[in-house]
């Protein structure tokens, strides 16, 4: 018998099994192999949570408020310190104006004060209306001090003076009281915010404040119609408007003309309800649907012509 095909199966298997053996060996020294950088890392395996909070990590932080060094702390309580005299200064003014008014009896004097609500609002207009005729410049100097002072210090309650004025005098010249006493308040806080506030409003509303710059930036060619229709409307309060207009860098001018002709829509509105003081019960009973809507459409047509600057000047670049 031939021994020919065994010998040839019996070589078959010897060179499969080395080749086997070989492709063994190989795996062995690329899973051995080390790259030649031996601070090398190999890329950290996420586990699925881990991917899902990722992207939320990745997301910008908002404005926090930034703790203040031992000097801000210091020039912080040396502008409160100011503040607190400034406000006691023109407290004492206040008393003056209390001072020189003329004599009143006992159930006159209670009612003689800056009115909180509605009712307060009544008394006084009683009171003050009974002697404006005979004292009519000490009425009005001591009601536009009072409205002064409460817009100068951020201090409620000027709605209420608005009604008042609107009560006691005829249409133009409240009108223009009205206008006049808010732009100087206004300034007056304006220009205490730019000396003593500017830390305490970065400090106390970095978000708010980062929002608002960004807007004034946009608008920043046509901020005095921007200015109108942040008056007209209430987006953004009037005592931050004041405080906060400094320190993102609304020019004083542009500030001050802005809120003169910007309150005198809803200064309308409040003198139409003085001519109605008497018979009202709440303050809300000033503003219907139809006089809002009216200040919508007012405030609506302030910004139009600052949204079409924007826009030409989109299409020119």
């Amino acid at each position: 018998m031939s021994c020919k095909p065994e010998s040839s199966s019996s070589d078959a298997l010897i060179s499969g099994s080395s080749a086997k053996s070989e492709s063994t060996d190989k795996m062995l020294s690329m899973r051995t192999q080390r790259p030649a950088n031996a601070n090398y890392k190999p890329p950290k395996q996420l586990h699925p949570q881990d991917q899902q909070q990722q992207p939320q990590q990745q997301q910008p932080a908002t404005p926090q408020k930034q703790a203040m060094s031992a000097d801000e702390r210091k020039a912080t309580k040396k502008s409160l310190v100011i503040v607190v005299a400034i406000f006691v200064a023109s407290l004492s003014a206040m008393f003056y104006v209390y001072a020189i008014f003329p004599e009143l009896n006992a159930s006159e004097k209670q009612h003689l004060k800056i009115p909180r609500d509605i009712q307060d609002a009544k008394m006084l207009a009683k009171v003050l209306d009974r002697y404006k005729d005979m004292y009519y410049f000490e009425v009005m100097f001591g009601v536009v001090v009072a409205y002064v002072f409460l817009q100068t210090f951020a201090i409620p309650g000027s709605l209420f003076l608005s009604i008042l004025l609107g009560f006691l005098y005829k249409f133009p010249i409240a009108l223009f009281l009205i206008c006049f006493c808010s732009a100087l308040g206004a300034s007056l806080c304006y220009t205490l915010s730019n000396l003593v506030g500017r830390r305490l409003i970065r400090h106390f509303w970095p978000k708010k404040t980062n929002e608002w710059s960004r807007h004034v930036q946009e608008y920043r060619e046509s901020l005095f119609n921007y200015m109108l229709f942040l008056r007209m409307t209430p987006i953004l309060p009037n005592w931050f408007i004041n405080l906060a207009s400094p320190v993102i860098g609304v020019p004083l001018h542009t500030f001050a003309l802005g809120t003169f002709c910007g309150v005198a829509p809803p200064s309308v509105i409040a003198i139409q309800a003085g001519k109605t003081l008497q018979k009202m019960t709440s303050s809300s009973e000033a503003f219907s649907w139809t006089s809002m809507g009216v200040l919508t459409l007012c405030a609506c047509a302030s910004l139009l012509p600052g949204l079409l600057k924007n826009r030409f000047k989109k299409k020119a670049a």
